[in-house]
């Protein structure tokens, strides 16, 4: 398999995943989101065939990350949908090794990438790809910040003393 091929199989991956997360939220901010990195996805899938085509496009920047930071805010003023949200960490994970994976990749093909023209538009797939990777790791770290607490940290060394 080339690398385009491989890159191509995980935007698709991540599409699919993003779609099945947006379509197991209820929480309609998360699924806006959701469906936005998905269509980024789509994005990102349609650049890749351009270039391997040979043809250039113009990639759109994402704003799926202003998006998300006003989602956070009202996530963070409603408690009660944290419960909710616990259920899908393991996605949340998956999505976040599959944004560091592309992340990886990209840069890799931008290296190696003879046309800078090209390459400044692989790095900027690479760039959104952080962009998610980001947007996840919050949203995981938002869920978890329940359950994490400063005292574990302060007195983990008191048998030590």
């Amino acid at each position: 398999m080339d690398v385009f091929e491989f890159a191509l199989k995980m935007e698709v991956d991540g599409k699919a995943h993003y779609e099945e997360l947006a379509a197991g939220t209820t929480v309609m901010g998360l699924k806006t989101i959701f469906t936005r990195l998905a269509a980024d996805e789509q994005k990102h899938y349609d650049t890749i065939v351009a270039i391997r085509a040979g043809t250039t496009i113009a990639m759109t920047d994402t704003a799926v990350l202003d998006e998300a930071k006003n989602v956070f805010q009202g996530l963070v003023a409603d408690k009660t949908v944290v419960g909710g949200l616990r259920k899908d960490l393991d996605g949340y994970r998956y999505a976040m090794k599959i944004e560091a994976d592309s992340v990886r990749l990209y840069d890799d093909m931008a290296a190696k990438e003879a046309n800078p023209e090209t390459a400044r538009l692989i790095r900027r797939i690479a760039g959104e790809e952080k962009k998610h990777y980001n947007i996840m790791e919050n949203l995981y770290d938002f869920v978890l910040a329940p359950q994490i607490y400063l005292a574990w940290g302060e007195f983990s060394n008191l048998k030590e003393f």
